[in-house]
């Protein structure tokens, strides 16, 4: 039933009730820019599910990179984006992790119910989209969207509205905020080790990890692990290097002792063979913590500054795969190395249910730890996406409280 009393950040709503109006973090396009004067504090509407959707009361969310993006307005205006589509909102409501307790749920919703402890994954498209119907894979659907990015009421908000199938069960051993922390960046490592035909991960691999000390990189080494392979991280100092040995790494490169980072010079140009020189010190290296192995799988996110690197270092026949462009998105390859030896650039995007919830399953196993970093109260979103896009770096994820009281709540077993 709608209630007109306000709910406070930091207290779950009361079972049963519904309020009309929440406190979200939203950005508007004539705030794009700096992500701390994008994100504002401001009272909306709180959405009320529709078919096969589902209202979570969010107790903490995930903080990524993608909401930096929403934030500039670039590489797209998400909100024109949407209105383009014909969706109302001249606003967004960001953020692609969220933690909390199921709330509403809209019709034929039969998998969760009012009162479910819950996470929820980012693959979002339209279940009546042909391509999805046919049985193939939704992520690579004409409607695939990230949940939070692309679609609005995320989960910096008191309620966020995501589909049924998007729903999966919080794992009862950890706080809301450790739950709200790899879900993003840990299905899209899992996509990225083991959602494509010839080059899924193997026992005895070899895996590049670039920041294996961030979100990402963090899920990357203990997905590698899990399945019997080996990881080294990149990493920006010694600290950070040992943080990634931590979760699993069998060692690390430290990316401050080379020089050769950025788009090379052009094969001709005399200046070319200092950059190779430089990428074959850095090959030599890779190879002394390997035992003379080059990985089979390079697992990339920073784009422009890396993939020259990347596909350099790349075994024959094996896999350069890349998420994201966090330093650019012009990339350079010789591609002498890419045909002579046959190797693969792949993109790779989101994640499927079923590569979501063989994660889930790995963490509810207690198999993959979350990697939780830095918490913030609700209020310094946008100061910790500010952060994000100065390079200000964390060990691990990055994690929002919302209705949970504090980092330790949340945990039932």
């Amino acid at each position: 039933m709608p209630i007109d009393s306000r709910i406070q950040i930091g207290e779950p709503p009361p079972p049963g009730t519904l309020p009309r109006q929440m406190f979200a973090q939203v950005v508007r396009q004539d705030r794009f820019g700096d992500p701390l004067e994008a994100f504002r504090i401001e009272e909306v509407a709180v959405p009320e599910p529709g078919p096969g959707e589902v209202l979570v009361a969010v107790m903490a969310a995930g903080i990524n990179f993608n909401n930096v993006w929403a934030a500039r307005g670039v590489p797209i205006d998400v909100i024109a984006e949407r209105r383009r589509k014909g969706e109302p909102w001249d606003f967004h409501i960001g953020g692609s992790d969220a933690s909390g307790i199921v709330h509403a749920v809209g019709g034929g919703v039969e998998s969760v119910a009012p009162g479910d402890r819950v996470v929820v994954h980012p693959g979002h498209w339209a279940p009546d989209d042909p391509w999805v119907q046919a049985g193939n894979d939704p992520m690579l659907a004409p409607s695939a969207k990230i949940w939070g990015y692309n679609t609005n009421f995320g989960s910096f908000a008191q309620f966020c509205l995501a589909q049924e199938h998007q729903i999966l069960p919080k794992a009862p051993h950890l706080t809301w905020a450790e739950a709200a922390a790899p879900t993003l960046v840990g299905t899209t490592a899992y996509r990225m080790l083991l959602g494509w035909d010839g080059h899924r991960l193997e026992p005895g691999d070899l895996v590049l990890v670039w920041g294996g000390s961030g979100g990402l990189g963090t899920q990357a080494i203990q997905l590698a692990a899990a399945h019997g392979a080996d990881a080294v991280a990149v990493v920006s100092d010694d600290k950070r290097g040992e943080y990634a040995v931590r979760f699993g790494a069998i060692g690390y490169l430290n990316r401050g002792d080379f020089s050769h980072w950025g788009v090379p010079p052009h094969w001709e140009e005399p200046s070319y063979g200092a950059w190779l020189k430089e990428a074959r010190r850095f090959r030599k290296a890779l190879s002394e913590i390997a035992g003379g192995r080059a990985p089979r799988i390079v697992f990339e996110h920073p784009g422009e500054a890396t993939i020259p690197t990347s596909a350099f270092v790349c075994a024959p026949g094996g896999m350069v795969v890349i998420c994201a462009g966090t330093s650019g998105y012009s990339a350079m390859v010789d591609l002498r190395y890419q045909w002579v030896l046959q190797k693969r650039l792949q993109g790779s995007h989101g994640t499927n249910d079923e590569q979501a919830r063989a994660y889930n399953d790995l963490v509810r196993a207690k198999r993959i730890d979350p990697a939780l970093g830095e918490v913030v109260p609700f209020h310094e979103i946008g100061r910790a996406h500010r952060d994000m896009a100065n390079g200000i770096e964390v060990f691990g994820n990055r994690v929002a409280l919302v209705g949970a009281p504090d980092a330790e709540a949340g945990a039932s077993a």
